[in-house]
């Protein structure tokens, strides 16, 4: 079917959805896949629930003679197409994000520092973020600008996608059993600047030497930000926040805790200051954001312990990014889940003087090797995260926080991260029903 007929179908369709939990009357479904699902065996579910068609692009998963069924080479490919199409015809504005770490909380901010004080239109937020790029596209206008999370994953078949900011987080080694090698996951991040041109900007992590690298070959505009080093751009210097030598804000009022909060921020920073947004709202804003759900989240206290819910910390380099944020000292490190077969090993440094770790999920006897190499005195084990705040509690004394940070994937006793967060925030809820 050619594009210009599924546009059509895009446009009559109600809505567009990927879920098939969740399907409006008359909405199009559109069957993804991920690394531990695929979209396609639930199109007829989808199709039962009320879609009034079905994207997939596995023939073996269409019911014969359903004209409801559109089969395309490539569901993903697809729906991007469908988002740029429709974005070019309205000419809305895109603004990418993708990186290893900090895709969602660098994508909130942008969202939520576009949107103070706007007065026409508003940052809509999409992709890997929850939000179907297809499904925001058919609702903006022209006026509006699309704050797009992207994965690797999205970025490997893109053609056409042309944001006009584009933003790289930071790149570590991550889903190598999908790409196969770093350098193929490396060149799926740095498609995201594919199709920019001299007229776009790119903002890069200068942190990082393999994208100073790697920006002597962009045709974009490169605006750099830095947490190391003042660079033509955001950065920190002497415990401030700066942008090309103006003063924005104390990085101790930013409202989460952590370097790599610091970096998201100053990478938020350099959109809102390429959309005119004042220092005064930067500010305001920034102190003012609490977290993404299951990112470094603050749940509440607890008889003066405070938990924090970083769930989504899948491996070993955003638990070391979330442990850079508190003092060890008076901390319990709640870890654990799906072997993938990695040691730990990278981990030590950062659990250097933690007061106690507690460790659950398949792991937990590799991290408590770890935590031996550590030379933590206090290692103890829980069947689950639920009981591992029990646990933690429990040893706690005032004044202590009590932060999970599993360094793993949640598979091997979860459905997925967001699951174990809530399982995490319940345990605490209950802590708190208690001393009521």
């Amino acid at each position: 079917m050619k594009l210009s007929a599924l546009y059509q179908i895009f446009l009559d369709c109600q809505s567009v959805t990927t879920d098939s939990r969740n399907c409006p009357d008359g909405s199009l479904f559109i069957a993804l896949k991920g690394e531990s699902f695929n979209g396609n065996a639930f199109a007829k579910l989808a199709l039962d629930s009320g879609c009034a068609f079905a994207i997939i692009d596995e023939a073996q998963y269409a019911v014969e003679g359903d004209q409801r069924y559109i089969l395309v080479d490539d569901c993903l490919q697809t729906m991007q197409q469908l988002a740029n199409y429709h974005r070019r015809q309205l000419g809305t504005r895109v603004i990418g994000i993708t990186g290893t770490n900090g895709k969602t909380t660098t994508t909130t901010m942008i969202g939520l520092l576009l949107n103070a004080d706007r007065t026409a239109g508003e940052a809509r937020l999409a992709g890997n973020i929850g939000f179907p790029a297809s499904t925001v596209a058919q609702e903006a206008t022209a006026k509006d600008n699309l704050v797009m999370e992207l994965s690797s994953f999205q970025l490997m078949g893109i053609e056409t996608f042309h944001p006009q900011i584009a933003v790289i987080t930071n790149i570590f080694e991550a889903h190598l059993d999908y790409h196969g090698s770093r350098k193929e996951y490396v060149a799926a991040k740095w498609a995201i600047q594919k199709n920019m041109t001299a007229e776009d900007t790119l903002i890069l992590n200068w942190n990082q030497v393999e994208l100073q690298t790697l920006a002597k070959t962009t045709a974009a505009n490169v605006l750099p930000f830095s947490t190391k080093e003042a660079v033509e751009g955001a950065y920190l210097l002497d415990g401030k926040l700066y942008f090309n030598e103006e003063y924005i804000m104390p990085a101790d009022e930013l409202g989460i805790p952590g370097s790599h909060n610091i970096e998201n921020a100053l990478a938020a920073i350099c959109v809102a200051k390429l959309k005119n947004v004042s220092n005064a709202q930067i500010r305001q804003t920034l102190t003012n954001f609490s977290g993404v759900p299951h990112r470094t989240q603050f749940v509440g206290e607890v008889q003066q312990r405070r938990f924090y819910n970083d769930s989504k910390a899948t491996n070993i380099l955003a638990t070391e990014m979330a442990l850079s944020g508190f003092d060890n000292q008076k901390l319990l490190l709640l870890a654990g889940g799906l072997d993938r077969g990695n040691s730990f090993d990278e981990l030590v440094p950062a659990l250097l003087g933690l007061k106690a770790i507690v460790l659950f999920g398949e792991t937990k006897e590799k991290l408590a090797e770890a935590a031996k190499k550590a030379n933590i005195e206090t290692i103890l084990f829980a069947e689950n995260v639920q009981t591992a705040v029990t646990i933690a509690f429990d040893y706690s004394e005032k004044d202590d926080t009590i932060l999970l940070s599993p360094a793993c994937a949640s598979w091997d006793q979860y459905p997925n991260f967001e699951v174990r967060g809530e399982a995490f925030m319940q345990a605490v809820q209950q802590l708190k029903e208690s001393e009521m």
